[in-house]
């Protein structure tokens, strides 16, 4: 297939004119769409899990080592960055650089959009992609975890391929994978680019080495075996779904409905438009497919894994809509729109009862505990020690890692058999060197319940004792010899 065709030359003065119009344009709908995310403290466990994460790296903790997690390391030192400059007590800074990341992507999208269709592509694309990336759960959707700051990165690779700037490409491919692994996928069309521009033996080097250069020197700066464990070799539980297939079944279609009446007003004029011409859009459908794919690894299906999917949605729509008469489009935009604001009533109006019960946790926490004390939460809300301003007893932030319940699988494969491979052994060791002045129990009936672990169990039952409990979480405090 040939290249879509280029937008005609401009002159500089011409191309200055238009980008100072649009982008107070997309800076203002960027900083509308993600509103709701200044109006909660904390929107989903991720954000909790990121905020701990970079208070332990602050105080001179190692990722990989003195905490853990089944990531790269990149969003986790964004916060903890961010932290060292603004304080630890609130994520307003980290929601200011997500609406960034979002006007970041808005921005290249327009570009991308402009160079093959014209300046009102451009536009379109760049509007439409803000309007359709809040269009999920808000607690997925406004929350500043990791695929709202992959959606940059992966953008910028399709830019870069898009003018043949291999090593740039490959940096950014680099760059999303170490956001998230999933980000890797926009190597996929990436490197249909290439192909289709001939594939010339110095562009596949100079992609390789971008790839390569970055990750390596990650790799290099944290722990190389740790670094590859956890974000490679030691995720293969976390995609096992057995005994889960319903409950995994209604999440997959539960937010793929989500995500379709946010783009109820793009489906049909790109449907119409395969109807009745090709659109010259190949990559833009296999960064959609491979993107697809992202969403499905794991077998996880969250909300905020569809993220990944507004880009190349939004640039497929501007490309289908190009071919329409204007009316179709201004309609299109309209639909949209009107969508995007039933979206942010939502996260406007929504209730968060794990909110509330994580900041009624805490603050009992904060009771029974001195401020040096270490605490361990056995539970899946780990935002409970950054609320408590408590430190963990344990690397493993999450009873996930050391039960496989991560995902919120509700399957029988929930148990110490199915952790993490050698995270027992030095869960103990680390309990033994410090054990918790307080352990919350915040399983609430789930699968991963202390009855149901028996090394827990055994250490609760042989040095602790109930003293309290908060909308059925159990707390026990250490027995202190005579």
């Amino acid at each position: 297939m040939l290249a879509p065709p280029l937008a005609p030359p401009r002159s500089a003065a011409v191309r200055t004119a238009y980008w100072t119009r649009l982008l107070p344009l997309l800076a203002a709908l960027a900083c509308v769409t993600r509103a709701p995310s200044f109006a909660r403290p904390l929107w989903n466990p991720d954000e909790g899990y990121l905020a701990v994460q970079a208070r332990i790296l602050a105080r001179g903790g190692r990722l990989y080592e003195t905490v853990v997690d089944r990531k790269p390391p990149l969003v986790p030192w964004l916060y903890e960055g961010t932290f060292a400059v603004f304080g630890s007590g609130s994520l307003t800074p980290v929601r200011v650089l997500a609406v960034l990341a979002q006007l970041c992507t808005a921005l290249l999208l327009a570009s991308l959009a402009r160079r093959r269709w014209g300046g009102t592509a451009g536009r379109t694309a760049g509007v439409l992609y803000l309007l359709v990336s809040v269009g999920l759960n808000p607690e997925d959707a406004q929350a500043a975890t990791f695929e709202v700051f992959i959606l940059p990165c992966t953008a910028a690779a399709m830019w870069c391929a898009d003018r043949r700037r291999w090593g740039a490409a490959g940096a950014a491919v680099a760059c999303a994978f170490l956001a998230k692994q999933t980000g890797g996928a926009v190597l996929v069309p990436v490197v249909w680019l290439l192909h289709r521009w001939g594939a010339p033996p110095g562009g596949v080097l100079r992609l390789s080495a971008g790839m390569a250069a970055p990750v390596l020197c990650v790799a290099l700066v944290t722990d190389p075996a740790g670094f590859v464990f956890w974000t490679v070799t030691g995720v293969g539980a976390y995609a096992s779904f057995t005994g889960s297939e319903l409950h995994v079944l209604v999440r997959a279609l539960a937010n793929t409905a989500i995500l379709a009446v946010a783009c109820a007003g793009l489906i049909p004029p790109v449907v119409r438009a395969l109807r009745v011409a090709r659109t010259g859009a190949t990559d833009l459908w296999l960064w959609l497919g491979s993107s697809a794919a992202a969403v499905a690894v794991g077998f996880h299906f969250f909300g905020h894994y569809y993220l990944q999917l507004t880009p190349a949605i939004a640039l497929l729509a501007t490309a289908a809509l190009q071919l329409l008469p204007r009316e179709r489009l201004v309609a299109a935009v309209r639909a949209t729109a009107c969508c995007c604001v039933l979206f942010l009533s939502w996260g406007l109006l929504a209730p968060r009862a794990d909110l509330g019960h994580a900041q009624r946790l805490a603050a009992a926490v904060g009771d029974r505990t001195a401020p040096g004390d270490r605490v361990l939460v056995w539970g899946m809300h780990p935002e409970t020690y950054w609320f408590a301003a408590r430190t963990p007893a344990s690397r493993y932030l999450t009873a996930g890692l050391l039960t496989n319940y991560s995902g919120g699988r509700n399957g029988p494969r929930v148990g110490e058999k199915y952790a993490v491979r050698g995270a027992w052994p030095v869960f103990r060791a680390e309990l033994a060197a410090h054990a918790p002045a307080l352990v919350v129990d915040d399983s609430r009936g789930k699968p991963y319940a202390p009855a149901r672990v028996p090394g827990l169990r055994r250490l609760l039952t042989a040095e602790y004792e109930q003293v309290g409990q908060v909308d059925g979480a159990v707390l026990y405090a250490r027995v202190t010899g005579e």
